[in-house]
């Protein structure tokens, strides 16, 4: 069976949006809140859930962000329905926005379900999947998990520097999923290699609306 570079770009992102799961799930039944492995110098599994969008970064309510990215979600997938039958789309472009997609899906499935199907105890006992007494938070209000973090290098900010003078400082600090690398490569490289690209497809989606327009027009007429 012969795939069309649609079809792949729907499964690379339903696969992205399964590993991500399983990451996080793994992470979610194996380790208390908070816990921390080093694997090497620069990479670490450290358990912690946000409230916010990638990398932890917090804006508005919960259940405002939750909607938000179902939004998000439902455009991308209109998006790509309609730029559908294009041939002038590139592969690598479509790639990109499957990226995206799969990355804010990953997030979604958290913030719609974890709080229903996990309990969330005190560290250091580890949450349990469907738990007795059920979940920690109601449907929509749910946690994102994370767990990657890659310290590359750190130092000491000297004593005499304003303001971070003798603060430590350790890049890159942040810790994130699967599903926000998936965001942020696919929209990066559609910045870097698919402006053009991006640009394109949305004279096209604009021509095609006013080609529909024009032909409702002339079947009135």
């Amino acid at each position: 069976m012969q795939f069309s570079h649609y079809q792949w770009a729907f499964i690379i992102a339903l696969l992205v949006v399964i590993l991500d799961q399983i990451l996080k799930i793994w992470v979610k039944t194996s380790f208390y809140l908070g816990e921390e492995h080093e694997i090497f110098p620069w990479f670490r599994l450290c358990f912690v859930e946000n409230n916010g969008m990638a990398f932890g970064w917090e804006f508005g309510s919960k259940l405002f962000l939750t909607v938000f990215r179902i939004i998000f979600v439902g455009a991308i997938i209109y998006y790509l329905i309609k730029l559908k039958n294009n041939s002038g789309i590139k592969f690598g472009y479509l790639i990109c926005v499957a990226l995206v997609l799969a990355g804010a899906v990953g997030n979604i499935i958290d913030c719609m379900f974890y709080g229903i199907i996990f309990n969330n105890p005190a560290p250091p006992a580890i949450a349990s999947m469907f738990p007795d007494g059920g979940g920690y938070a109601p449907f929509l209000h749910g946690r994102v998990v994370d767990m990657l973090s890659f310290p590359l290098f750190s130092f000491d900010w000297p004593e005499w520097m304003p303001i971070v003078g003798g603060e430590h400082f350790e890049f890159f600090k942040p810790v994130f999923n699967l599903a926000d690398a998936a965001i942020s490569c696919g929209i990066i490289a559609i910045l870097l290699f698919y402006s053009k690209q991006m640009g394109y497809s949305f004279a096209e989606l604009k021509r095609m609306r006013q080609e529909k327009k024009d032909n409702a027009e002339e079947q009135k007429k």
